[in-house]
């Protein structure tokens, strides 16, 4: 599978300010196969270790945290060379060597010639113990599951894939293209992009297989809570994420303590929500209170969203069945519109820097789904599930927010077009947003 994130390993391989890298994702979404693939195409060889697995090399770490010595040890006990610039050296479940973890600050400071990549099981915990951690010493990158275009690259639609990358001017897709990326999105939205999953439709296109692999997946994140958060705070994550798909299914999806146990109160289940948002599992996306720059400056911070790291995931989780797909827009609209509004999320992310915010007001209540920044200006993004495009909410913010709106985005099932401002995007074309915004900004 060709994955994106090459690019941007490439480039920190590339850059004079290069720190040793973490690699950052939820379990499962392909960070071991990208370290190592990349390891093996842009090196002259690759030194991996993975610490779970192995744990005589933590012994390495516990007794010198000088590098040279530590890379002398690890190169006789692999019996291959490591050099510098030439080797890429993959520390992988580095979370079972916190040594391994605290020595990366002095492979920064005293050999950085040496290229350094590391990844994990729940590796964004130990990020949020910035105590443990090598704060500034290391270059953090993020990983998701395939997106929507790395999907139809591993299905062999490259025609489509090609499309999607030349097309120049903001005009209607040709129905040539459009039909068949919106019956590949419902695809997509059935499947979702966790990579095991993705493979196994594209080699077996078994839905009971793939059911059972999602199934797999969603078990081993519920054996997580359980080997890696305290024994207090294990039921209180499991009580939340089972609450994900009733969050979802409101019209208004604000996250909501009651839904998780009768009378909870935020003290009691906030650090469960934030755990499994720095398991990467949960995205969190904060309501702002008004489009100001940076969005992190305006946030509400008792008022957020959840969604879940994969639309694929969440479907099975709220028991949707695959024989959606053939009941015309259903997959789009079920769960007032929380699979596309998911999908959208991981289109996003991706993209933009930071994660998207939300906007909305109280009595009478209007939302608006996401806002995100490009260059310099708030842009708020409207998620409509159908070819229904009333989109009341978008008005109340454009008119309530004029001047700081030159730009506005509305995903449907319509066709692409710009007008007055109003950028509407076809759900599938979500994955070339930050170029369609620039079109825009020139058109």
């Amino acid at each position: 599978m060709e994955r994106q994130i090459m690019a941007k390993l490439l480039e920190w391989k590339n850059s004079a300010h290069r720190k040793p890298l973490l690699l950052r994702g939820a379990r499962q979404v392909g960070k071991t196969w990208v370290l190592t693939e990349f390891g093996r195409s842009s090196y002259e060889n690759l030194a991996y270790f993975n610490f779970d697995l192995n744990q005589e090399f933590s012994q390495f770490f516990k007794t010198t945290k000088e590098p040279k010595r530590i890379l002398e040890n690890l190169t006789a006990a692999s019996a291959q060379p490591i050099l510098p610039g030439k080797t890429l050296i993959v520390f992988d479940e580095i979370q079972a060597c916190p040594e391994a973890i605290a020595a990366l600050k002095y492979f920064c400071e005293l050999a950085p010639e040496y290229h350094v990549a590391c990844a994990g099981s729940l590796l964004g915990l130990a990020l949020s113990h910035p105590t443990s951690f090598p704060v500034g010493k290391v270059n953090v990158l993020n990983m998701y599951p395939l997106t929507f275009e790395e999907f139809l690259e591993a299905n062999g639609d490259t025609l489509l894939v090609n499309y999607l990358h030349n097309f120049e001017r903001l005009e209607p897709v040709p129905e040539a293209f459009f039909n068949p990326l919106y019956e590949k999105l419902r695809i997509y939205l059935l499947i979702g992009g966790m990579p095991e999953a993705v493979l196994s439709w594209i080699e077996e296109k078994s839905v009971n297989g793939l059911q059972e692999i999602l199934s797999d997946l969603l078990n081993l994140y519920s054996l997580d809570f359980q080997k890696h958060a305290s024994l207090a705070l294990f039921p209180k994550i499991d009580l939340v994420w089972k609450s994900i798909p009733s969050q979802l299914a409101r019209e208004n999806k604000k996250f909501l303590y009651s839904l998780v146990r009768k009378s909870a109160r935020a003290r009691e289940y906030e650090d469960a929500v934030q755990w499994l948002v720095n398991a990467d599992l949960l995205k969190k996306v904060s309501r702002s209170s008004k489009p100001g720059l940076p969005l992190s400056a305006y946030d509400e911070l008792q008022a957020y969203k959840l969604y879940m790291l994969d639309v694929g995931l969440l479907r099975r989780f709220c028991s949707l069945a695959p024989s959606a797909i053939t009941e015309g827009d259903r997959l789009f609209t079920e769960f007032k519109g929380a699979l596309a509004e998911n999908f959208i999320l991981q289109e996003l992310l991706p993209q933009f820097d930071g994660m998207p915010r939300y906007w909305a007001v109280d009595n009478p209540h209007y939302e608006v789904d996401f806002l995100i920044q490009h260059e310099n200006i708030v842009v708020p993004i409207e998620v409509k599930a159908g070819k229904n495009v009333k989109a009341k909410s978008l008005q109340k913010y454009r008119g309530k927010y004029t001047e700081n709106t030159p730009l506005a985005v509305r995903f449907s099932l319509r066709n692409l077009s710009f007008d007055n401002g109003l950028l509407n995007v076809p759900l599938f074309m979500a994955g070339q947003l930050s170029r369609l915004l620039a079109m825009c900004s020139v058109s």
